[in-house]
């Protein structure tokens, strides 16, 4: 099975200048860094001790910014090296001043370029975020003798079914993994059916983000505007939302809907939808700062979900009225918002929960019933006890990687 695995990595890498080109023109890869995903270097590998991080995209990256900010006062670690798949995720470390951690994007899991890779970067300890498990990259790993962390690991059912149609093949790549540390029950009980050595709970880290670093100003003006937002919106939930917007336009005439739908390609059509409802409706791409009018203002611009949480005091979750499992609620529950979801949130039970339980989230099924839990004010204390969790993970999970690191640097 393993052979297979890469005889048909092999084919895709025999297409990637194709596939590359592609890529690049759609703005999708670097134009020069790409070279990165095929093992070939932009930046070097410092004398000493390196721990290496690795997850997919932006929320990935985010969710370890804490761990990151704690290591970098770090004497006994020289180098850290942050990997990534995605073009926009390799512009968050931009934001922040680290001194010793670099980005790299992450390579093709073929063994040409998982043995260079590290071969050249030589960690001391892989640590890998969410989901990304990838075969022959773990195998070289355990060749190496060098431990695998799995982070804030997250497996849906959906994705275990998979694993599960090659089930010996799965269970041996996932033993490759010396500790994993799941953020939900669910995924939990999950690793260990696919034989993960060992196994511990400490919470979801996305509790721990930082956001203050990579928000800016939206240099809108919402002056006497009452404002609720629709977040990672799909097909289907846009017109909910609008409907939500024409009941509570029977008593707030100052109101604003901001839609941040969770595919921005999907903006054009979004738009007309919402016209045929005589809605006035506006893209941020426009460019349009008079917006004194509008009944909906459509974000259609990448990185810019976070500064609309912001000012948000009620908050819709998209992903959840339509069966799609729900989208993570906790980037706008941290700004102190009120979270408003659909009965679809398998993806999130666990986080949905937690929220539930402190008073943060309330599950709609209709769009009336969204209308008559919208509120206009924002709530501080909601967004301190998301942080009050955020620090107890994050301690907890400090705890347990110096203890990792401590005995990983005793064997170099």
């Amino acid at each position: 099975m393993f052979f297979l695995y890469q005889l048909i990595l092999t084919l895709i890498i025999f297409f990637s200048p194709v596939i590359v080109a592609i890529r690049v023109f759609k703005d999708k890869e670097h134009k020069t860094r790409f070279l990165e995903k095929f093992s070939i270097f932009s930046k070097k590998r410092n004398n000493g001790r390196l721990i290496w991080f690795h997850g997919a995209s932006v929320g990935e990256l985010l969710s370890i910014i804490p761990l990151i900010e704690n290591y970098e006062k770090d004497k006994s670690i020289n180098q850290i090296l942050v990997t990534s798949s995605t073009l926009s995720s390799s512009k968050v470390l931009q934001k922040f001043k680290f001194k010793k951690t670099i980005h790299q994007f992450y390579p093709i899991d073929h063994f040409l370029f998982t043995k260079k890779f590290l071969e050249y970067w030589k960690p001391n300890l892989a640590i890998f975020i969410d989901s990304e498990i990838w075969p022959d990259m773990f195998d070289k790993l355990e060749r190496k003798k060098i431990s695998l962390v799995l982070l804030n690991a997250r497996i849906t059912k959906k994705t275990f079914l998979r694993w599960l149609i090659l089930k010996k093949f799965s269970q041996k790549v996932f033993n490759k993994i010396s500790i994993a540390y799941p953020q939900n029950q669910e995924t939990k009980y999950f690793l260990k059916k696919l034989k993960v050595k060992k196994i511990k709970t400490i919470g979801n880290l996305k509790f721990t983000e930082r956001d203050d670093k990579v928000i800016n100003k939206l240099n809108l003006k919402f002056k006497n505007r009452k404002i609720w937002i629709a977040s990672s919106t799909h097909s289907g939930e846009e017109i909910f939302c609008a409907k939500t917007h024409i009941e509570l336009k029977k008593k707030i005439k100052n109101l604003l809907t901001i839609l941040i739908p969770r595919h921005i390609h999907r903006a054009k059509e979004i738009k007309s939808e919402l016209e045929a409802l005589n809605l006035k409706t506006i893209k941020r791409s426009s460019n349009k700062k008079n917006i004194k009018k509008t009944d909906i203002y459509i974000v259609d611009t990448f990185g810019e979900t976070k500064k609309f949480h912001k000012i948000g005091c009620s908050v819709f979750i998209g992903g959840s009225v339509i069966n799609r499992g729900g989208q993570n609620p906790l980037e706008a529950a941290r700004f102190g918002a009120k979270i408003l979801h659909g009965p679809n949130i398998d993806n999130f039970k666990d986080v949905y929960r937690s929220l539930q339980s402190l008073k943060i989230s309330k599950k709609i099924t209709t769009s009336k019933e969204l209308a008559s839990e919208i509120m206009f004010k924002r709530n501080k204390k909601l967004g301190d006890k998301i942080k009050k969790i955020g620090v107890k993970i994050l301690k907890e999970t400090i705890n347990d990687l110096d203890e990792l690191i401590k005995n990983e640097f005793k064997k170099t």
